[in-house]
């Protein structure tokens, strides 16, 4: 198989954006037969790990986990408390926050939609020998510390 490499002379920018908008496209068309979104999917998986860890999470801790604006996370929270996927309760410690917890019927909906989108990540990570080869952790490692480089657009690094 040939390797591809992208637009020529494309940017890494731009790359990142295709690819991001290619995989956010996949996981809406494979996770709308569970009723979910793209988004609502990313929420419910993280919370579902959370979870797992023994986590309550609040609305705040959620959307720093996620990336998502806090108040996206609750819309998006909303909605699937009204699918009967997750439970929103306020936190006794502190009034103002809000946990989420997923419902049961959330936690077998979240498992369906992991093994989907497990399978799509399997394909997208075939050319570079799959998601446990050198190269897809190679590449985590470089996208994680591109996800940790803080972005100002004031700062004066722009070229006109």
């Amino acid at each position: 198989m040939s390797e591809r490499r992208g637009p020529e002379g494309a940017t890494p920018g731009f790359l990142v954006w295709r690819l991001s908008t290619k995989w956010r496209v996949s996981v809406d068309r494979a996770v709308a037969p569970l009723g979910l979104t793209h988004a609502q999917y990313s929420l419910v998986a993280s919370l579902y790990g959370m979870q797992r860890a023994g986590e309550r999470p609040s609305q705040r801790r959620l959307a720093d986990h996620t990336g998502l604006e806090p108040l996206y996370v609750s819309k998006l929270a909303r909605a699937l408390e009204s699918a009967g996927l997750l439970e929103r309760t306020r936190d006794p410690r502190d009034p103002r926050a809000v946990q989420l917890a997923l419902t049961e019927q959330g936690q077998d909906v979240t498992q369906r939609a992991v093994k989907v989108v497990q399978g799509l990540l399997e394909q997208l990570l075939e050319p570079l020998g799959g998601l446990r080869s050198p190269r897809t952790r190679a590449l985590t490692g470089e996208l994680s510390l591109l996800l940790d480089v803080p972005l100002d657009p004031t700062d004066g690094r722009t070229r006109e």
